[in-house]
């Protein structure tokens, strides 16, 4: 029999595991922004369902892969403006 420990360190290691999954996706994300979201190769590349993934990342990171992969694409183009703008300035 499992001593009473050991249940709840394996679902501790499951879930660092999934931490784990779903950061390589954000940085995915991260480094491919400007291409087209394909949330099935994501859910692919993390061994997960294209559900679960949706779930699992919005539980990790406040928002759906969607969102965030918006508002990763807003905020490079706020920074190209700012850019721009300080260089027209300047």
């Amino acid at each position: 029999m499992c001593r009473p420990g050991w249940a709840r360190a394996l679902t501790e290691a499951q879930h660092l595991r999934t931490l784990v999954r779903l950061r390589r996706v954000r940085d995915r994300i991260d480094r491919e922004h400007a291409r087209p979201l394909d949330v099935l190769a994501l859910a692919r590349a993390a061994d997960m369902a294209a559900g679960q993934l949706g779930r699992e990342f919005e539980a990790a990171y406040g928002s759906s892969p969607y969102a965030y992969v918006t508002a990763r694409r807003a905020a490079v183009r706020g920074a190209a403006v700012r850019g721009a703008a300080v260089a027209a300035a300047g």
